[in-house]
C-alpha cells in the first residue's frame, strides 16, 4: 500500500480526461457535421479541402457569370431582331421606289420614311445597353482595325502588279481597279488608277511601293510596265480577305471558369446605320429618290440584312455554347463537392 501517490486514482483520472476529450471531439463533429473542425484534426485534409472549396465556389460563380452572359446576349439579339425588321421595311420601300409607276413626289415621300428608319437604326444601336454598357455601337466590336499589309490578295489578274489593301475595317474586300497609262516622263510612266469601290489600297508594281490610293481616281508614277502604250489600260480584279484579330480591350470577356484565364471573348459588331451601309459618310440615309438609286439601294440593304443575320447567328451560337458551359460547370461543382465532402465531412456511423 502506497500513501503519497494513489496510482490507481491517477490512472483513472487520466482515462477520464481522455474519455472526456474524445467525447467532446465526437460531440463537436456530430454537432458541426464536419470531421475537420480545426487544422489539428487533419492538417493535410484541411489544406486540400480548402482548395476544393475555392474551386467549388468559383465554379458556382462562373455558372452565374455564364447566365449573365446569356442575358447580355439576349439583350443584344433582341435589339437586332428589330434592326432586321427595320431593314426589311427599308428594302420594301426601295423596291417600291424602283418602280416607275411612282412619281418624283412619291419617291420623296418614301425617302422621308427611309430617313426616319435610318435614324431609328442609330437610336437602337446607340441606346441598347446591358448594365449601362452599350452593346451595338461598336464599343464591343472585339476586332482590331486592319493594319496596312494585313490583307492577303487573291485572284489578282496580273502577277507583276501587287495590291495591298490598306487601313480598312472591312474583313472582306473585293473589286476591280483600272490602270491607264497617260504619258511617260523621265523614266517614270504616269498612270491614272480608278478605284470604283473606293476601297483604299497600296499599289506595288515591280517591288516599288507607291502612295496609298484612296478615292475614285488617282494619278501615280510607276517604274516599269513598259509593255503598256500610252492610252492602254489594264484592269485588275482582286479579292482580299483578312483573318479576324481578337482585341481583348474591346471584346466582352465572360469569365466562365474558376481559375484565371478561363474566359471567352465575344465581340459584337457595330450595328449603326453607317456601319450597315445604309447611311453615307455625310450622314445621309440611303437614297431611293429615283429608280436607279433605289435599285442600287436594294443590293445595299440586302448586304446590311446579311450582316445583321450573321451577327445574330454568331450571338446565338455563343448563347448555345454558354448553356453547355453552365451544364458542365454544374457537373464539375457537384463532383468536386462530393470529393470535398469525403475529406471534410464526418461519418456519423463511424463517430457513433
Amino acid at each position: 500500500m502506497r500513501i503519497n501517490h494513489n496510482i490507481a486514482a491517477l490512472n483513472t483520472y487520466r482515462q477520464l480526461g481522455n474519455a472526456n476529450n474524445a467525447q467532446m471531439k465526437s460531440m463537436e463533429k456530430l454537432s458541426s457535421g464536419l470531421r475537420i473542425n480545426r487544422a489539428g484534426d487533419d492538417a493535410a485534409g484541411l489544406a486540400i479541402s480548402e482548395k476544393m472549396r475555392g474551386q467549388i465556389r468559383g465554379l458556382e460563380m462562373a455558372s452565374k457569370n455564364a447566365q449573365d452572359g446569356i442575358s447580355l446576349i439576349q439583350t443584344a439579339e433582341g435589339a437586332l431582331n428589330e434592326t432586321h425588321a427595320i431593314l426589311q421595311r427599308m428594302r420594301e420601300l426601295a423596291v417600291q421606289s424602283s418602280n416607275d409607276t411612282n412619281t418624283e413626289a412619291d419617291r420623296k415621300e418614301l425617302q422621308k420614311e427611309v430617313n426616319q428608319l435610318a435614324e431609328e437604326l442609330d437610336r437602337i444601336a446607340n441606346t441598347t445597353e446591358f448594365n449601362t454598357q452599350k452593346l451595338l455601337n461598336g464599343e464591343k466590336v472585339g476586332l482590331s482595325a486592319a493594319e496596312t499589309g494585313s490583307y492577303t490578295i487573291q485572284n489578282n489578274s496580273r502577277a507583276d502588279i501587287k495590291l495591298t489593301i490598306a487601313d480598312t475595317d472591312d474583313i472582306n474586300v473585293s473589286g476591280t481597279i483600272t490602270i491607264t497609262r497617260v504619258n511617260n516622263v523621265a523614266d517614270q510612266t504616269q498612270f491614272v488608277v480608278s478605284d470604283p469601290a473606293n476601297s483604299g489600297f497600296d499599289l506595288n508594281a515591280y517591288d516599288q511601293t507607291v502612295a496609298n490610293i484612296i478615292g475614285s481616281t488617282a494619278t501615280i508614277g510607276i517604274t516599269g510596265l513598259t509593255d503598256m502604250g500610252v492610252g492602254e489600260s489594264v484592269t485588275l480584279s482582286f479579292n482580299a480577305a483578312k483573318a479576324e484579330q481578337t482585341d481583348a480591350s474591346k471584346a466582352l470577356s465572360f469569365q466562365i471558369g474558376a481559375n484565371s484565364g478561363q474566359n471567352i471573348l465575344v465581340g459584337i459588331e457595330d450595328m449603326r446605320a453607317s456601319a450597315l451601309g445604309v447611311r453615307d459618310s455625310s450622314g445621309n440615309a440611303i437614297d431611293i429618290t429615283d429608280s436607279g438609286k433605289a435599285s442600287t439601294a436594294i443590293t445595299t440593304i440586302n448586304n446590311a440584312i446579311e450582316k445583321v443575320s450573321a451577327e445574330r447567328s454568331k450571338l446565338g451560337a455563343v448563347q448555345n455554347r454558354l448553356e453547355h458551359t453552365i451544364n458542365n460547370l454544374g457537373t464539375s461543382a457537384e463532383n468536386l463537392t462530393a470529393a470535398e465532402s469525403r475529406i471534410r465531412d464526418v461519418d456519423y456511423a463511424l463517430v457513433a
